[in-house]
């Protein structure tokens, strides 16, 4: 047995936020206000718009939110004012984003929670929550009345199909908007308009019925009629193939069913997290709890995705939040096992190098392996939540 695996749970977690600590404090003095998505070959963090995720300069892409919201969990862990600075930095690059309305997708949410919303949770600052509720407006109006779901992706992003089977996007819905619907809950708490909730819950209500499977499994994405609502396929999205079980997107369903349960208390909601979390924990139980990249995929070659086991956690430890002691200590538990297994597995604690962790995958068929287990931001977000829950350090972002 390591010597890491035979700490207790409470010591592996206070030698990992030490070593949290030390790391991030090098990066954000390194990154500051550039926006990172992975690392280059020199194990160093590049502006988005120096990599083909930022073409022609854009900063729109959909994980350009979570580099502040690291940020935004350090400063509320420590108090530094290093980690605020360059979240605002960064929420003021991101702020152009909101002036092009025919380009922004429903990933407006990972971009605005976790940077404008966030510093508005903080420190109350107006142009921050002018922001966010502005970009809650823009996702709220991507829902389709009759499909009562927020739709996907704008006809700009169309060229993608081909890759996920093809067909007419305007009526797609994605699982991975189970994690931005939480802008239109805050939108409602804070301005007392039921308007953004009732879409966001409604869009829940739909992804209940086509979008979880009776065993627990997700599809990725559901196509429906853009004209009558009217349910038409599932293509198969990001995973392995048509009714498979993309892990990450399980991983979105996990926590995304939580968050809804959090600001709507419908039980539903918990029960269908809780149902979305056994499919994941016995796949993962069975897997020494390192995520696959699809919990349907072939035995060879063996694929991780570690962003998928992280947020997974995080969603675990959202479930133990609402129910009793005896029960909650399960989904705690799992959590912890998810942790540990990626961290010896995946992390990376030099603080002279960025990125926490690696084995991150962006999708199964990467047809030349540089998105297949590398370093991507939203996997060190989500790992950085966990911990700092676990600390009880953290601010909810959601």
């Amino acid at each position: 047995m390591s010597e890491t695996a035979s700490l207790t749970h409470q010591q592996w977690l206070d030698e990992v936020y030490d070593k949290l600590l030390a790391k991030m404090k090098a990066e954000c003095a390194r990154v500051g206000t550039n926006i990172p998505y992975t690392t280059g070959r020199d194990g160093r963090y590049h502006d988005i718009t120096e990599t083909p995720w930022g073409q022609n300069g854009s900063v729109g892409f959909w994980t350009n939110g979570f580099w502040p919201g690291m940020l935004w969990q350090l400063y509320e862990a420590t108090g530094d004012e290093a980690y605020r600075a360059a979240a605002v930095g960064v929420e003021d690059r991101l702020a152009v984003l909101l002036e092009s309305a025919e380009t922004v997708d429903h990933d407006v949410g990972f971009l605005f929670l976790h940077s404008a919303v966030a510093d508005y949770r903080k420190t109350g600052s107006p142009d921050a929550r002018r922001r966010g509720l502005l970009a809650a407006s823009l996702l709220a109006s991507r829902y389709n009345i009759d499909g009562r779901f927020i739709r996907a992706w704008p006809d700009a992003m169309a060229g993608m199909t081909e890759r996920f089977g093809g067909g007419d996007i305007r009526g797609w819905m994605i699982i991975d908007c189970m994690m931005n619907i939480p802008l239109l809950y805050w939108a409602s708490e804070e301005t007392g308009d039921p308007r953004f909730a009732k879409i966001a819950a409604a869009h829940a209500k739909t992804a209940q019925q086509y979008v979880v499977r009776p065993d627990g499994s997700c599809n990725h994405i559901v196509a429906f009629d853009p004209e009558t609502g009217a349910y038409r396929n599932s293509p198969g999205g990001q995973g392995y193939r048509e009714g498979s079980s993309w892990s990450r997107g399980q991983a979105w369903a996990v926590y995304g069913f939580a968050l809804s349960y959090h600001h709507t208390h419908d039980e539903s909601f918990l029960n269908t997290a809780k149902q979305c979390a056994h499919y994941c924990i016995a796949n993962l139980a069975a897997c020494d709890w390192l995520p696959l990249v699809d919990y349907r995929q072939p035995a060879e070659p063996l694929k991780y995705d570690s962003t998928a086991g992280f947020c997974t956690a995080c969603g675990l430890l959202e479930i133990a939040e609402h129910l009793e002691e005896n029960e909650a200590r399960f989904y705690t538990e799992s959590a912890l096992r998810i942790l540990r297994a990626c961290d010896a597995k995946f992390a990376n604690w030099d603080p002279e190098q960025d990125a926490i962790t690696t084995g991150g995958t962006f999708f199964y068929h990467d047809p030349d392996g540089s998105n297949t287990e590398v370093p991507i931001i939203y996997g060190d977000y989500f790992f950085i939540e966990a911990i700092l829950r676990l600390k009880g350090k953290s601010i909810f972002l959601w």
